[in-house]
């Protein structure tokens, strides 16, 4: 359903009467090209060797005044005076920044042996949430902790480019002590000869998943159940992939899945997923058991099984869906709230242990408000409460959630584990 609100808005009559009664006002974010240029600054001491990677992300130096993109290289903030190099770096440039540009902040881990680097370094992720609630326009806000920028190359040209239209004030940790992997042959087209099979593919955010992983080069496997087996029919020969009817809950999925793939998988994403939303007191137990079998059970044993069975080849990504309902919580939803937390849990604690016995990461996204016809059919009000209540002041479109998939499931991703990324314009609720 089109977002009539930001239609409006973007007419002239539009913002005069939303600036005079207050109201929200979204920009339209861009999606395929950034305009501009792109900013370097530091506050504090660094040896971080920045540039080369910045240089390979498309964004030439900023010479206009209106960077597309700012880069804060803050590793070496130590304590709370250096703090004083963030503001005096970003105070002057933030509001010159180009509509629907992008902030990226770079931040160093938390020292245990050393609370006042510590307590500086958390300054930034305070500092960074707050920014992308106030810069407005389109524009996000991000902060990446890291100790090498070639192990994050991947995860700096995801967040300097327009497919990260929907990703605000996250905090992300790469940790070159996962392990990198060599820059793809093809940037563009980064999963050519690789597999990937997505659950749930046949429809929504699934098939954009898939269709963006396609467009990356991977085969696709479109999996869903036997009742939408013509819709993943069709979707697959659109990809040039290949279709999976077959039921995710089953005791025996994991073990079909990797029969019907001998090769095995590069790239295993969990998207399938239900509601069956009613508010406690009312919840029959069949409604709690269906939506945490699906959404939680099922990623449970598929994985087990796939993984024991070496099914996931090494270098490989698993990427789960979760949601910000399981990390904020959401009336009416404690069944669907418990089965994401319960992938954050997952994600947490499988990240380390895939990596160092089967050299595969595991990562997460959280969508919040996502335009889907599930969402089409939401009651107007909460509808529109959904849409306007992040940063960005806007749904998110089911290529956001597919574009940061994408990225997790890059090969030279390696270096991002154990992430749970939300995809939701920094939503005022749970981020």
């Amino acid at each position: 359903m089109a977002d009539r609100y930001l239609s409006i808005t973007g007419t002239a009559p539009g913002r005069f009467l939303t600036r005079r009664l207050g109201l929200p006002q979204p920009a339209p974010l861009e999606r395929h090209s950034l305009s501009g240029g792109l900013l370097h600054l530091t506050a504090g001491e660094t040896d971080l060797d920045l540039a080369p990677v910045l240089a390979r992300t498309g964004l030439g130096p900023d010479d206009a005044g209106h960077p597309a993109a700012v880069v804060l290289d803050a590793t070496g903030v130590r304590d709370v005076d250096s703090l004083a190099g963030v503001h005096a770096a970003l105070h002057p440039v933030v509001r010159s920044v180009a509509t629907s540009g992008r902030v990226v902040v770079l931040g160093a881990p938390l020292d245990p042996a050393d609370h006042h680097q510590a307590a500086a370094q958390q300054a930034l992720e305070g500092f960074t949430r707050s920014l992308g609630k106030e810069i407005g326009r389109g524009r996000t806000v991000n902060l990446v902790r890291l100790t090498d920028a070639h192990a994050a190359e991947s995860t700096l040209r995801f967040l300097l480019s327009p497919a990260s239209a929907y990703v605000s004030g996250q905090v992300i940790e790469v940790s070159a002590a996962n392990g990198t992997a060599a820059a793809p042959d093809d940037w563009e087209l980064p999963l050519a000869g690789r597999t990937a099979l997505v659950t749930g593919a046949a429809r929504g955010i699934g098939a954009a998943v898939a269709g963006t992983l396609a467009g990356q080069g991977a085969h696709v496997v479109v999996l869903d159940v036997p009742q939408a087996e013509e819709e993943a029919r069709k979707a697959a020969e659109r990809l040039g992939g290949t279709a999976l009817a077959l039921d995710i809950t089953a005791a025996d999925a994991g073990g079909r899945i990797a029969a019907a793939l001998p090769g095995g998988l590069d790239v295993l994403v969990h998207n399938a997923g239900v509601t069956r939303d009613r508010r406690l007191v009312n919840m029959p137990a069949e409604r709690w058991t269906s939506v945490l079998d699906v959404n939680l059970a099922s990623v449970l044993r598929t994985t087990d099984a796939l993984l024991a069975a070496g099914a996931v080849n090494r270098g490989g990504r698993i990427v789960a869906t979760a949601s910000i309902a399981g990390l904020a919580g959401n009336a009416g939803q404690t069944n669907y709230g418990a089965s994401k937390a319960g992938i954050v849990g997952l994600v947490r604690s499988l990240a380390p242990r895939a990596l160092a016995g089967h050299g595969v990461t595991v990562n997460a996204v959280a969508p919040g408000f996502i335009e889907t016809r599930m969402t089409a059919a939401v009651p107007l009000f909460i509808r529109e409460a959904g849409r306007r209540m992040n940063s960005l002041a806007q749904g998110g479109l089911p290529v956001d959630v597919a574009e940061t998939t994408a990225w997790l499931a890059h090969p030279a991703s390696g270096a991002v584990n154990g992430q749970v990324v939300r995809v939701c314009g920094q939503s005022l609720l749970g981020a």
